[in-house]
């Protein structure tokens, strides 16, 4: 018998025997009978030429479903009152479970969840032992900014990821670790940002400050080198904050109180391929000439605000969403160029329904224009 059909005929009666009840002590007197078996054929010269455990390598290729045959029990000491599988001992599940306190975090520890609990302090102390974390999950509890420490997440200079949206927080935790990327802070009651809030960050990306009461950005965003998506949508703005970093691809500024877009705004930002200012207050006055005439966009969402007329666009726009708005005339020129008597638009997507002009005053030349659109609202 050749040493491959030899172990595929002593896997399979190991593996049936390994899944037999643990409370059977016959099952368990032929588990012991097995591996000495294996293990005596071994010795026998079935095995001297190769790994003598190659035995135990076929099994784990070979029947990997049976996971109690190869699971790392090593993982250490787990809270009580989480879990932290041995099969992924680094990480640490406690989501979930009506905690009203951080618990203990084994040092090996890289990613904690506790969202979705009654959290509402964390002491300095917090996560002193467990220096390496590299995602922190803490959403979705009662966490206030006076009952978080001043140096909670200080030391925690491998920090990746840092989930704090739907608490009640109302500033920015401070002594934020420079080495986060993802940043949520949305649904909490933050309602300034200061100079500082993310001083030093260069390698933050995506920002999630949505659904707090800001009012006011400032400069505290201008030194953010790496970030491109931001969003703060549903806040309290009264205007489109004028120091962004220059890297932004998305900007969503939705839900808030703008009237007006500063001047060659976006060709500050050159990078930025989605804006959305969806409800606002923004009116023809409030737009200067051209504002959106810029090449980079690749969607525009400007619906439900107040604008009577389609503002001119780049020919390179695809995604253009002006739905619920009190535009009176279908106006091709503000998308549509010509070019050697070709009618030219990259438009796929055009949403005009819930305005004031209806199928009758779609124009001749229209459908040449709009030849690339997948969808057109009226």
């Amino acid at each position: 018998m050749e040493t491959t059909s030899f172990l595929q005929t002593i896997g399979s009666v190991v593996v049936t025997l390994f899944q037999c009840p643990p409370d059977n002590s016959h099952a368990v007197k032929m588990r012991l009978i097995a591996l000495l078996l294996v293990a005596g054929l071994c010795d026998l010269g079935l095995c001297r030429t190769q790994d003598p455990f190659i035995w135990l390598s076929y099994l784990r290729s070979r029947y990997r479903t049976h996971g109690a045959l190869y699971a790392d029990t090593t993982g250490g000491d787990c809270p009580l009152e989480c879990e932290c599988p041995p099969s992924y001992p680094i990480a640490m599940y406690c989501n979930g479970r009506g905690l009203r306190q951080v618990p203990t975090v084994p040092s090996r520890m890289r990613y904690v969840y506790l969202q979705n609990n009654e959290i509402s302090r964390i002491q300095d102390n917090a996560f002193e032992n467990a220096t390496g974390l590299v995602w922190l999950m803490l959403h979705d509890n009662q966490l206030t900014s006076d009952q978080v420490g001043p140096r909670v997440f200080s030391k925690l200079t491998n920090l990746k990821r840092l989930y704090l949206d739907n608490n009640l927080l109302n500033h920015v935790p401070s002594n934020l670790p420079p080495s986060i990327r993802y940043l949520r802070l949305g649904g909490n009651n933050i309602t300034t940002l200061e100079e500082d809030d993310f001083k030093g960050m260069d390698d933050l990306t995506i920002l999630q400050l949505q659904d707090n009461n800001i009012e006011e950005v400032g400069g505290a965003l201008k030194s953010l080198p790496s970030l491109t998506l931001l969003d703060i949508s549903g806040n309290n703005l009264q205007k489109v904050p004028d120091l962004l970093p220059e890297r932004l691809h998305q900007l969503y500024l939705q839900s808030n109180s703008i009237e007006t877009v500063p001047a060659n705004f976006l060709r500050k930002l050159s990078q930025l391929q989605f804006f959305r200012l969806a409800n606002n207050q923004l009116t023809d006055k409030g737009i200067p000439p051209n504002t959106f005439n810029v090449t980079g966009l690749i969607e525009l969402d400007l619906s439900y605000n107040k604008l009577e007329r389609i503002p001119p666009v780049s020919t390179n726009l695809q995604h253009l969403y002006l739905q619920a708005n009190q535009i009176k005339e279908f106006s091709v020129g503000s998308f549509c160029t010509v070019v050697d008597n070709r009618h030219y638009s990259n438009l796929r997507v055009l949403r005009l329904d819930g305005n004031e002009i209806n199928t009758d005053d779609f124009p001749a030349e229209a459908p040449l224009c709009l030849r690339l659109a997948r969808s057109i609202d009226i």
